[in-house]
């Protein structure tokens, strides 16, 4: 009965049957990836150590869709399409003649977009062989994801948790062990590079680019395991563009087309997949859409980052990728949007950010709780802390609209809901939540440690 259930589902062509690659539409193709050592173009046997077969075809790809396939699309049928809203209710409580549309990935089993290609990585790996995945997360949602694919496709997950979201969201910790994962705080002492950054600093609260060097580190010294990475990466956003590629089909249901598109950026994914569906008809010549990208000021890659080659990780153990970034060693202040306290960019992102097809804001985290809890009020979804950079920018574009008395469409993408980070809620009202500006001095310093490449490079 549940097969037929599936099958039903997947019948009515509501879910994708492929995913968008907008390198295929891109006036320019990508700055190649270099090898961390030779400074040379990486070529699949480079990234055959950490990465299984299909995952660097997708990575790699010019193709423009890519076939989602359907033990992928029976997984996503447990929660996909997710819905498209109207936020009538935000609308009203700004008293806004702006139209605000978002579509919520909060109905994921885990909670946030994260499955999305969570879910393809691990079904790719388990097709190629791989016998154990080892990843990296920040604020949780995406190690919880991984977990959950995992236990899906029968691939056990390690996940290096970032120390202050480790020790902030315990809670996020326990969906992951009742995965079937095992979850460590980074830096640890489970490799070279977790000990020495703690013999630098005992105390350190870790960095997405600590915990990704951990977690590369597993996958390069275990012949059965690979590394999982879910954001930044081609392939990543990729898999994500089922979240764009829904929005455009329940929008045209609506009879509506979105003036602005918002979302969040850490490493770019859940933008990538709103956004890059829409910029498929941009880039063919077609409408062009003002897209905006919110990130905090405390890590503020896009509007104060350096475009150009960096590692991914800390211990420079990862290929060279051209992004925006604020340098590999940056370790930004323990803000609670865990999920965006990364130092670099898609380079995908940092591309169009570059090529002018869209702007960057950074907002501090205290306007940001405040616009969150203006939207759960109205609309009855507490929303993840990162999703609450998108809902600040939403929110000043929609009283710009009531300024102006113009009525613009606002499209955005409500990633997560915030049920595992209500302590940041409680700190936000006891008052406790501060803004903590990113370091000019450890900027400046982590900027100048960029690696050297030539332009022939």
């Amino acid at each position: 009965m549940a097969s037929e259930a599936i099958k039903f589902l997947l019948g009515d062509d509501r879910i994708p049957r492929s995913w968008y690659n907008i390198a295929a539409d891109l006036p320019e193709p990508p700055s190649p990836v270099l090898h961390p050592e030779t400074r040379a173009p990486v070529t699949p046997a480079d990234m055959a150590a950490i990465f299984p077969p299909s995952l660097i075809a997708q990575e790699m790809a010019t193709e423009r869709e890519i076939e989602i396939p359907e033990p992928v699309r029976e997984v996503y049928a447990l929660w996909r399409p997710t819905p498209l809203f109207r936020a009538r209710f935000l609308e009203r409580a700004l008293d806004t003649p702006a139209r605000i549309y978002y579509k919520y990935e909060g109905v994921s089993p885990t909670g946030s977009h994260k499955p999305n290609t969570a879910v393809a990585q691990a079904f790719f790996n388990h097709a190629d062989g791989t016998r154990r995945l080892a990843t990296e997360t920040g604020a949780g949602q995406w190690g919880t994801s991984l977990a959950f694919a995992g236990g899906i496709f029968g691939v056990p997950v390690d996940v290096f948790m970032v120390r202050v979201s480790f020790d902030q969201k315990p809670y996020r910790r326990a969906a992951m062990e009742a995965y079937g994962a095992r979850c460590v705080a980074s830096p640890s002492e489970e490799t070279a590079a977790g000990r020495q950054i703690l013999s630098e600093d005992p105390q350190s609260t870790g960095s997405l680019g600590i915990a990704i060097s951990e977690a590369v580190e597993t996958a390069a010294t275990r012949e059965d395991t690979k590394y999982a990475l879910g954001s930044v990466l081609n392939h990543v956003m990729l898999h994500q563009t089922v979240i764009g590629l829904e929005t455009i089909e329940q929008l045209a249901l609506a009879d509506a087309v979105p003036d602005v598109i918002v979302g969040c950026t850490g490493g770019g994914s859940n933008f990538a997949g709103l956004v890059f569906p829409f910029l498929a008809e941009t880039l063919r010549g077609g409408r062009r859409y003002r897209i905006i990208a919110a990130e905090p000021t405390a890590c503020p890659t896009l509007t104060r980052g350096a475009y150009a080659y960096d590692f991914g990780d800390t211990a420079h153990l990862t290929p060279l990728l051209k992004m925006r970034t604020l340098g590999s060693t940056f370790v930004p202040t323990g803000i609670h949007a865990g999920g965006l306290r990364y130092h670099g960019m898609s380079p995908l992102v940092s591309q169009l950010l570059d090529l002018g097809l869209i702007e960057a804001r950074a907002y501090d985290q205290t306007p940001c709780f405040a616009a969150g809890v203006t939207f759960a009020r109205a609309e009855g979804i507490v929303p993840a802390p990162e999703a609450n950079h998108a809902i600040r920018a939403v929110i000043d574009e929609a009283l710009v609209c009531k300024q102006e008395g113009r009525a613009r469409t606002i499209l955005f993408n409500l990633c997560g809901h915030g049920h595992f980070d209500m302590q940041a809620y409680a700190d936000y009202f006891a008052g406790k939540l501060e803004d903590r500006p990113y370091s000019e001095a450890s900027l400046t310093r982590s900027l100048g440690g960029l690696p050297e490449v030539s332009a022939a490079e």
